[in-house]
């Protein structure tokens, strides 16, 4: 959740429309770290993130003059963001069909985790990574607006394109399938447990 006040972000809203690179500044500092961990958490792939944070930024500069004066920048920014996201999974999309009689050809391999996934110390946090990772995008970006950017459902909605009861039923499923894939680990490590010890 963002820590700027409404006055505090209206005047900024004010600033970048009339080309104030100073307010630039403040923005990206504000919000680059949470635009990138959502498009990482959402991607999965810290190139791809960074390459759509980069972009997000490239349309917001491109659009700045054109926010209208009392622009939410944290739902504004989320909203670029996912569409481009959105976007490069319809490009992927498209890739894979085109390029599926010629798959054979060279190996893609597999992408290497995220340092993010890499680093993860804490195994309940570690779980919850692999929890949210199995979700749907749709799902998964839903948990994240909210819980992680602490967005209330509407604001998650608008993000998304989609109507508030649609994002209560999407976090409704993501808070019930999370709960269902830490307990089927659970399982997993009392069976494993009850092997090694008998």
């Amino acid at each position: 959740m963002t820590g700027m006040d409404r006055e505090s972000e209206l005047d900024l809203v004010a600033r970048i429309r009339a080309g104030d690179a100073g307010a630039f500044d403040a923005i990206h500092a504000e919000f680059n770290g949470r635009l990138f961990n959502f498009l990482a958490r959402l991607s999965r792939r810290r190139d791809i993130a960074e390459d759509l944070l980069d972009e997000t930024w490239l349309r917001f500069v491109d659009r700045a003059h054109k926010l209208k004066p009392d622009t939410r920048l944290g739902p504004f920014l989320f909203t670029v963001a996912r569409n481009l996201y959105m976007s490069y999974c319809r490009s992927r999309m498209l890739e894979d069909a085109q390029t599926a009689d010629v798959i054979g050809l060279w190996p893609l391999g597999t992408p290497r985790p995220s340092p993010f996934e890499s680093t993860v110390a804490n195994e309940t946090s570690r779980r919850i990574e692999e929890a949210l990772a199995s979700l749907p995008a749709a799902h998964r970006e839903a948990l994240l607006l909210t819980a992680v950017e602490g967005m209330k459902p509407a604001e998650a909605a608008a993000v998304c394109g989609i109507t508030p009861e649609a994002m209560r039923q999407r976090l409704s499923r993501a808070r019930a399938a999370i709960a269902r894939h830490l307990d089927e680990c659970d399982d997993t490590i009392l069976l494993h447990l009850k092997a090694v010890t008998t």
